[in-house]
């Protein structure tokens, strides 16, 4: 399964552990930090490829040291980095994130990310590819008027799509968004998102609002597990419980775990139950992608937590 993804390339600094948030003017503590691969994109490609997957990536770094470290993780993880272009004329992205267990903020220079265009993704870039993803639509300023055409060429040359859109940092949420998703099988919104989206303050109607005959929305809730619509059902599949050390790309790792299963034609209730899994595993490590799970380790889990419920409480 070899999936083509298109993005940002980026990576994070993570300070972990704050007493209190940063207020200007004033210097806060934290407990640890930690550069690690960051980017919705590069982050489930990591996560795809962990799962055993085979991805190419397609994306904009500089010349610089930041573009090598982002290159070089694509590289040991087994990810196809020869589309990424090194841009002189550009710095490579960073985002700083500001993690505690329960929630982070983060601060990105955008630099390359805002530069991949659609002309970057060459109709060869689909030749041996089953699906064509795209993250973080509101960061990627120069994509996103030509990424309704990319899926639609995508779709042309046989693969599926799907679509991760990230927060907008203007709050615009333009209205562009409804049309492209007519080119897409999969959006994958996390709840904050989709209300500001559709301007609906609840999840069932903002999923309803999004219904175009094509398109299979689902709400990342975090916490809260997930949520999708279709075909008349309502399907919920429950957050797990684990010991939460850092939530930055959980998202992230949820995409990646429902492709996955999506792409092998799993059960619709089976994909929510693994995206899951992926997202919730992802959370006991520093960063988007240190405790990523593979297959086995997903599917153990899985069952460890069906045993569980059987059996109840003691």
């Amino acid at each position: 399964m070899r999936i083509l993804i298109a993005g940002e390339l980026n990576p994070d600094l993570i300070l972990r552990g704050y007493q209190s948030f940063p207020t200007p003017g004033k210097e806060i503590l934290v407990q640890d930090l930690e550069l690690t691969i960051g980017s919705s994109s590069a982050i489930c490609a990591v996560g795809l490829a962990r799962l055993g997957d085979s991805v190419r990536f397609v994306g904009n770094v500089g010349q610089d040291l930041y573009g090598d470290y982002c290159l070089e993780i694509l590289r040991r993880e087994g990810i196809d980095a020869s589309l990424v272009n090194r841009r002189a004329d550009l710095k490579t992205g960073l985002t700083v994130s500001v993690t505690c267990p329960g929630d982070r903020a983060l601060i990105t220079y955008q630099g390359a990310i805002a530069s991949l265009t659609a002309q970057d993704v060459p109709p060869e870039a689909f030749s041996g590819c089953s699906h064509f993803h795209v993250s973080a639509y509101y960061l990627q300023d120069q994509l996103r008027s030509g990424l309704k055409g990319l899926f639609h060429a995508a779709h042309e040359a046989g693969l599926t799509t799907s679509l991760d859109t990230g927060w907008d940092p203007t709050e615009r949420w333009g209205e562009e968004l409804i049309e492209t998703l007519t080119e897409v099988d999969v959006f994958l919104p996390n709840e904050a998102e989709l209300r500001a989206i559709t301007r609906r303050q609840d999840v069932l109607p903002g999923l309803a609002h999004l219904q175009n005959g094509r398109t299979l929305v689902i709400a990342k809730l975090g916490a809260e597990g997930c949520v999708t619509t279709w075909e008349g059902r309502t399907i919920c599949q429950p957050a797990f419980p684990v010991e939460v050390v850092d939530t930055t790309g959980a998202g992230d790792s949820f995409v990646a775990g429902f492709l996955h299963a999506w792409l092998r034609h799993e059960r619709l209730e089976d994909c929510l139950r693994f995206a899951s899994a992926c997202g919730a595993l992802s959370t006991r490590g520093i960063g988007g992608t240190s405790a990523q799970p593979g297959c086995s380790e997903a599917e153990s889990f899985i069952r460890a937590q069906t045993a569980n419920e059987t059996r109840g409480p003691i």
